[in-house]
């Protein structure tokens, strides 16, 4: 066995960024810490979350081509974190749509739930590659799919169902368009929201007002508002209600190794304190929440009544962070962005979802005082999608930024620009109800190397392949783990700790030249710079195999 043979570049990142395959192929440190310790004893570089990685300039010698490739890699991460994870590696020009991607997917914010947490990823994409979405189905009698979750190797959904006699359920997607039951916790009408802490399932349940939708309400008015824990089956363990007054929960986000909760029609923000046990954390900006992010060391709530975007400071402080003025500013109705729908943190970058403008808006940082008019605060509009008037579900799948809309319920994917130069390409239309006022492209997730979205009012979940995708369903737990991303032929495959953990569905490998003439990074990417510690990167220009994979992983 010859762990040299193929070997393009090698960073030990032990006290350096020298490339020690005989490449010449050096790094730069942009702010690593490479004085950290690494696994068994040897060094790694620290990367702080906040824009820190080690650039590989691009160079002949580290061209990817259509040609088979492995990059392996070390990785520590921390149990408690106040920012997602981040990217592991990247090479990928985000406005070509070209190149690759090596990281772990962390959503919080993405409308009412957490679909991903501590998902490690890696994509291919190209921008002459297109696919179409996929109808996988209706879970039960849903009327809306609140809530979607990857866990523990499976796709869950959360959904609201309108009828007297009917609840909300979770569901356990089994392939094809079937999906399995899993329960329905406390018999009110929604699963407003789905969550993974520390490695298992939470749900927050609700009664859920339709006429918002302009539908008609449920006669259905059990009260929600409690988060409950999945013990498995059909089987939920109560983790109390949210608070005394509160009918639902929602937005479960997990910031600093707690679970933190939101009802929808009444005020404030609450921290589970175990058992049945919540804290009220404050109302911020006296107005009803819609959703709660996190990144960059912060706690963030969006709002509803023109509440703009508020930053928690512990307690039950909150500082305004700003309101929004989009595509339809200046009209005496919408001054600014009345609602903040989801978070999503993208380049590296705050962005938020809003109505009533259906735009998305980049956080450049400031806070302003008092009522969230937030003078000081920054907000960049990076466009409004098509014609449509809310963006609610957002995600990032293969280097690319996606987002769902109302009132057609299309999804499409951002390619750039800001103002008037701002790029959203449609990828589809998801739900083509008759005779409705409103269609949602609602809840959204990546399972299985796919973006998935659910709808309203026709209850389906859809399915789309951009690019070439493969994921460890499983969240990831904290310490050090050897990380394989490898192109074989006409497949992708992901190894970790020594054993390949997914495979892709087989490509055409002359469709994927990822010759994108940007620099590889260690450490960043269009997620988000990495929160942890990464030693021993290796590329490969060819494939490993098993034997090889199970031999990096066993030598620190």
């Amino acid at each position: 066995m010859n762990l040299q043979a193929g070997l393009i570049g090698c960073w030990p990142l032990d006290g350096s960024c020298v490339d020690t395959s005989g490449s010449e192929s050096h790094g730069i440190s942009r702010g690593a810490d490479l004085s950290a310790r690494g696994p068994a004893g040897r060094g790694a570089a620290a990367l702080d979350g906040r824009g820190a990685f080690v650039e590989i300039p691009n160079a002949p010698a580290l061209a990817l081509g259509a040609d088979e490739f492995t990059l392996s890699a070390w990785i520590h991460t921390e149990r408690s974190l106040d920012d997602v994870v981040g990217d592991i590696a990247s090479a990928f020009d985000a406005r070509g749509r070209r190149g690759f991607t090596l990281g772990i997917l962390d959503f919080p914010g993405s409308v009412y739930s957490t679909p991903n947490s501590r998902t490690l990823a890696f994509g291919i994409d190209r921008d002459r590659v297109e696919q179409d979405w996929t109808d996988c189905g209706r879970p039960g009698n849903a009327m809306h799919v609140f809530a979607l979750c990857n866990h523990d190797g499976y796709l869950y959904a959360g959904t609201f169902e309108s009828g007297r006699d009917e609840a909300g359920y979770v569901w356990r997607y089994a392939g094809g368009d079937e999906w399995i039951d899993c329960g329905s916790p406390d018999g009110s009408n929604t699963i407003m929201s789905l969550c993974v802490h520390d490695g298992e399932l939470y749900c927050g349940t609700g009664r859920y007002k339709a006429g918002g939708s302009a539908l008609p309400d449920s006669e259905n008015d059990t009260p929600g508002g409690h988060v409950y824990r999945y013990v498995g089956g059909t089987e939920w363990q109560d983790c109390g209600r949210i608070a005394p007054d509160a009918a639902e929960a929602h937005s479960l986000t997990v910031f600093r190794g707690n679970l933190y909760a939101i009802p929808s029609y009444t005020k404030g923000v609450y921290r589970w304190d175990g058992g049945t046990s919540w804290t009220p954390c404050g109302a911020p900006g006296d107005c009803r929440c819609m959703t709660l992010g996190i990144h960059d060391g912060h706690l963030y709530s969006g709002g509803n009544e023109y509440a703009g975007v508020w930053r928690y400071e512990g307690g039950t402080e909150w500082t305004s962070c700003g309101t929004q003025v989009g595509a339809d500013s200046g009209k005496p109705d919408y001054p600014v962005e009345s609602q903040i729908y989801s978070f999503m943190t993208y380049e590296g970058q705050l962005h938020v979802g809003t109505w009533p403008s259906g735009s998305v808006f980049r956080y450049e940082g400031g806070a302003g005082e008092g009522t969230g008019q937030g003078e000081q605060a920054e907000w960049t509009f990076c466009g409004r999608l098509g014609e449509e008037r809310e963006v609610m579900g957002l995600a990032m799948l293969n280097g690319s930024f996606y987002a769902g809309t109302l009132p057609l319920a299309q999804v499409y994917r951002y390619d750039g620009g800001t103002d008037e130069d701002a790029r959203w390409k449609l990828t589809g239309r998801l739900d083509h109800t008759p005779d409705v006022t409103y269609r949602r492209a609602w809840s959204m997730a990546v399972f299985d190397g796919a973006l998935w979205c659910g709808t309203l009012p026709s209850g389906h979940v859809w399915m789309y392949r951009p690019g070439v995708g493969v994921t460890h369903d499983h969240w990831l737990t904290p310490g050090w783990h050897h990380v394989v991303a490898m192109r074989a032929g006409d497949r992708l495959r992901l190894a970790l700790d020594g054993g390949i953990v997914a495979e892709s569905p087989t490509f055409d490998p002359t469709h994927y030249d990822l010759s994108s003439g940007v620099p590889l990074r260690i450490g960043a990417g269009p997620h988000d710079s990495f929160s942890g510690r990464i030693a021993d990167v290796r590329l490969y220009g060819r494939a490993l195999d098993d034997g090889e994979i199970a031999a990096l992983a066993d030598r620190p």
